[in-house]
């Protein structure tokens, strides 16, 4: 009984991880965030507040009727950093969005990467996930002895390909060489914060 309440955990964290996988770490319970910090160099505070800055990020996204019209932008948000990413019919609106994003308590910055265009097919973004997956996979291949690519936020749009992360300058630089040769990599923008080897 105990086992088979074990398993239904666990498959309810990973269920729930799959449903929010963009949306940075999740926290279901706790169990998530704490799975998360094992590898992340973010402190756990960092790890949560991350959360927190998406959801309120999202939720104004959401209730903001001319951006669900005009736009679809996505958000990613690392180390209280905020990443915004995708289309929109006209500047005006993402700037808008994008400063009212500054003002959500910790948050460090914005970094405002969202073309002024049509909003992606659903073929483009399907494909924007298959680049995301791939260069995520190519990140396993990096040679630097105990590198964890799994302290690589990768956030793909248009081709374009977003690297986060608290990385040494090694680091950084042979990620970027890796994901560059990526096939259906256009662009590579490093968004890395820098720490000591």
């Amino acid at each position: 009984m105990q086992r088979t309440l074990c398993l239904a955990s666990a498959l309810m964290i990973v269920f729930s991880t799959l449903l929010l996988g963009g949306c940075g770490a999740v926290v279901v319970g706790g169990a998530v965030a704490g799975a998360a910090v094992i590898h992340d160099r973010r402190t756990a505070g960092s790890v949560v507040e991350d959360q927190e800055i998406l959801l309120r990020a999202m939720s104004m996204r959401q209730k903001d009727k001319r951006l669900a019209k005009q736009t679809n932008i996505g958000i990613e948000v690392y180390n209280r950093y905020v990443l915004l990413t995708g289309q929109a019919q006209n500047a005006a609106i993402v700037e808008d969005f994008s400063r009212r994003v500054e003002t959500i308590p910790n948050v460090r910055g914005v970094y405002n990467e969202v073309m002024v265009g049509a909003k992606a097919t659903w073929g483009e973004a399907t494909s924007d996930a298959y680049l995301t997956s791939r260069v995520k996979l190519s990140l396993f291949d990096v040679g630097i002895s105990g590198f964890d690519p799994t302290r690589v936020e990768v956030t793909s749009s248009q081709g374009s390909v977003y690297l986060m992360g608290l990385l040494t300058p090694a680091e950084a630089d042979a990620v970027t060489e890796k994901v560059r040769y990526v096939s259906g990599v256009k662009r590579v923008v490093k968004l890395f914060e820098y720490i000591k080897g």
